[in-house]
């Protein structure tokens, strides 16, 4: 996975795949300060993730500055993002793209999972297969 720098910020395009339906998101902030997995409720549209109101929870999103989002979070059985495979991965669904301009935001959580290694010199994200 390739970063690329806008504002000063790594962004990311990623593939998510759900029941053989895939989406590519293109604008996503690939951020090491975040705790959770975010994406836009639009962005997921594509491949049936919608907000689970009787499952999900509402949590509050903060960002620098301290204000703050309402988001859902929720698990999702089975998602693909890239190669990776997620079960039972806990995301984070809000409306992120209008306020902040990403359609979603990668999170430590991720990173972990899927054993991410950056290397800034080349701007490459290495995954575990």
């Amino acid at each position: 996975m390739k970063i690329r720098l806008q504002s000063g910020l790594p962004i990311v395009s990623l593939t998510l795949t759900r029941n053989d339906q895939s989406v590519v998101l293109h604008n996503v902030l690939f951020d090491t300060g975040c705790a959770a997995t975010v994406f836009d409720t639009d962005a997921l549209d594509a491949i049936g993730i919608h907000i689970d109101f009787i499952n999900g929870r509402a949590k509050r999103m903060y960002g620098v500055g301290g204000t703050s989002e309402i988001c859902y979070e929720q698990q999702i059985s089975e998602l693909h993002i890239e190669q990776v495979a997620l079960n039972d991965f806990s995301i984070q669904l809000g409306s992120i793209r209008e306020p902040y301009g990403f359609d979603g935001i990668v999170g430590i959580d991720f990173m972990m999972k899927a054993k991410c290694k950056v290397n800034f010199e080349t701007m490459n994200i290495e995954l575990e297969n």
